[in-house]
This record gives C-alpha cells, sequence and structure tokens, in this order.
C-alpha cells in the first residue's frame, strides 16, 4: 500500500525539527531490522515520543505503526493523518480490538509502536511495565525492539505548556539490541527484563545529554533522582489517587 500520508508527514516533521534547530542524536538504529515484524518499546515522557521514536527507524527505512489512544483518531486534524499512517487506535474499554489489530500487523511485517506504562510519566523515570508488548511479540513471533527517548519532555509533556519556540533543544535517543520473546517463559518475566532494557537505554541518553538545567526555574525537567523538581513517582501517584 502506497504511503501517501506518512512520508509527507515524516518530510514536514524533519522541516520542521530543523527549523527548530533541534540537536537530535540517535544511536542504535541498526538494531532495528530492516524487513520483518518488531514490537518497538520506549519509554514515555513527552507527547511527541511517537515522533521521534519513528525518526529512529527511518535509517532503516522502516515506517512505524503506533499503537495510541483513539480519542487522539477522532480529533479532527490528528484523525485523519493518524488513520491514513496506518496506526492503531486503542479503546481502553474494548483492547481485544487494538491487540487484535496490533497482531495482525505484525505478522503482515510491520513494525509496531508500544508505550508499555500507556501514559506520560510525570516523574520522567520508568512506571511499571504493562505486558501487551511482551504477549504480542510471543504470540507474532517477533522481536522486542527497547529504545529510549531523553529531551522530548521540554518541548511538550503533561502538566507543562508547549513550547515549540524552544530551539536548539537537544533529543537524545539509543535504541538497543533486539530481544527475543521466547514462548516459553512468561510474559511477565520477559516484560520485567524489557523494563530493565529500557532502564539501562534512558540512564545512558540521560548521561549523554548535552545540557543540564540553567538555574533553579529550569529544573522542572530533571528527575528528583538526578536533582531535579519533577514530582518523584510517590508524588504522581499520591496526586492521581486525590
Amino acid at each position: 500500500m502506497a504511503e501517501l500520508v506518512y512520508r509527507p508527514v515524516i518530510g514536514f516533521a524533519q522541516t520542521l525539527f530543523k527549523a527548530w534547530d533541534l540537536k537530535i542524536d540517535c544511536q542504535g538504529s541498526e538494531n532495528i531490522p530492516r524487513t520483518g515484524g518488531a514490537v518497538l518499546v520506549s519509554n514515555h515522557i513527552s507527547y511527541l515520543d511517537f515522533v521521534f521514536n519513528g525518526l529512529a527507524a527511518l535509517p532503516q527505512k522502516r515506517l512505524v505503526r503506533f499503537m495510541a489512544k483513539d480519542a487522539v483518531f477522532r480529533h479532527k486534524i490528528s484523525g485523519p493523518l493518524m488513520r491514513g499512517m496506518r496506526h492503531i487506535p486503542v479503546d481502553r474499554k474494548q483492547g481485544d480490538a487494538a491487540y487484535a489489530h496490533a497482531l495482525a500487523s505484525l505478522r503482515s511485517g510491520e513494525i509496531v509502536g508500544v508505550f508499555p506504562e500507556a501514559t506520560i510519566s510525570q516523574s520522567f523515570t520508568l512506571k511499571s511495565f504493562k505486558s501487551g508488548a511482551a504477549r504480542m511479540a510471543q504470540e507474532a513471533g517477533v522481536p522486542l525492539i527497547p529504545m529510549a527517548v531523553w529531551g522530548t519532555q521540554r518541548l511538550w509533556t503533561k502538566g507543562h505548556p508547549r513550547n515549540f519556540k524552544r530551539s536548539h533543544t537537544p533529543i537524545t535517543m539509543r535504541v538497543g539490541e533486539a530481544l527475543e520473546a521466547s514462548k516459553d517463559k512468561y510474559a511477565g518475566a520477559i516484560t520485567r527484563q524489557l523494563r530493565g532494557r529500557v532502564q539501562e537505554l534512558l540512564e545512558a541518553a540521560q548521561r549523554a545529554y548535552p545540557v543540564r538545567p540553567k538555574g533553579p526555574d529550569d529544573t522542572w525537567w530533571m528527575p528528583a533522582h538526578l536533582g531535579g523538581t519533577a514530582p518523584t513517582p510517590e508524588q504522581v501517584r499520591a496526586a492521581e489517587a486525590r
């Protein structure tokens, strides 16, 4: 099927990022297979993560079909684009349809992008992972590709106004080696191993990130354990429970 929407959207995004002069540092794209199905798994700290995850696959000439909440598909602007790029809508009340859709995409040789934390991490640390990515990879017989992004939260994230006027922002991405989803293992065990891989990649991306907060008013995007003022995971959970 011709990619009449996806490739022009990629071109637009690349032009926009060049205009913003984003400093994109991506390593490990060679770990994304050139052919065949795979589940690309990433941490989630920004509304723009799927865009950068998709860019990481371009050197391998692959397009990623992301699983995203169905509300995005109902939006008058994003909806036609998401459908045109053949992303996968997820209705959390009826998740079986999305799972079947993703499974069919994997079996047809597509790369499916998944954020196993389900929602953006406001602490900018890894939340617990849901096991859906591992179960899909097992059932489809495809590998899991772990990756991590860092810096995207500075552009647009939950609880903070988007800042597309911010220029020269570094974006760091690290893609790890494939993790086989053996059918003779429990999905929970694979998920724990996968989360460990993503954590290692996230820490590598954070170490490689070339800038630090400019002052006390610029520490919001750093997690508390690294000296920033982002809420701790415990504080986020307490706020969500209110």
